[in-house]
């Protein structure tokens, strides 16, 4: 099964070590990422798909960063 993760928050660090994290337990990059104004609270947002082969069935009820 190839398992995707929509992995979101504010253009801070703390995003890309979000997204460096994911990467070091072999999710792989899908697509650019994108990024949008949040006029709610004034700042940045950035979204990155990730992708990964794992061997399990899905399941909605998984929690996908523990793949």
């Amino acid at each position: 099964m190839k398992a995707y993760r929509l992995l979101t928050g504010e253009d801070t660090s703390a995003f890309c070590h979000k997204v460096t994290e994911a990467l070091a337990k072999g999710w792989h990059l899908y697509g650019d990422p994108a990024y949008g104004f949040d006029a709610a609270t004034g700042v940045m947002r950035c979204a990155q798909a990730v992708v990964k082969e794992v061997d399990a069935d899905y399941h909605p009820d998984q929690k996908l960063g523990q793949l």
